[in-house]
């Protein structure tokens, strides 16, 4: 589960980078899932976005790759979604430490 401040960052880290997933009119299948899947073990960091003819809603589909390839949901604006995942073997994102209680 991500803090506030590691949102806050990777949000930061997501904006200048471009769009690498769509979800078009037949939603979300096996091939975007093992695409979602290999840009997240490349990057650790991506941008998604739903058409308008998409059957899912851009918060849908945020939440259901999310769990198909067991991601974290960074944020939805628009038609657009930030997932992301760490690489435990090569990790690219060091995230800020969370805040201990």
């Amino acid at each position: 589960m991500l803090t506030g401040k590691q949102r806050a960052y990777l949000r930061s880290l997501a904006n200048p980078i471009g769009t690498i997933l769509i979800v078009g009119k037949s939603g979300i299948g096996d091939e975007l899932v093992k695409q979602a899947d290999d840009a997240l073990t490349a990057r650790e960091l991506i941008k998604g976005r739903v058409l308008e003819t998409s059957p899912v809603s851009a918060r849908e589909a945020a939440a259901r790759l999310a769990d198909l390839v067991h991601a974290e949901s960074v944020q939805v604006i628009g038609s657009r979604f930030v997932l992301y995942r760490k690489n435990e073997k090569e990790p690219k994102i060091t995230l800020p430490k969370a805040a201990k209680k």
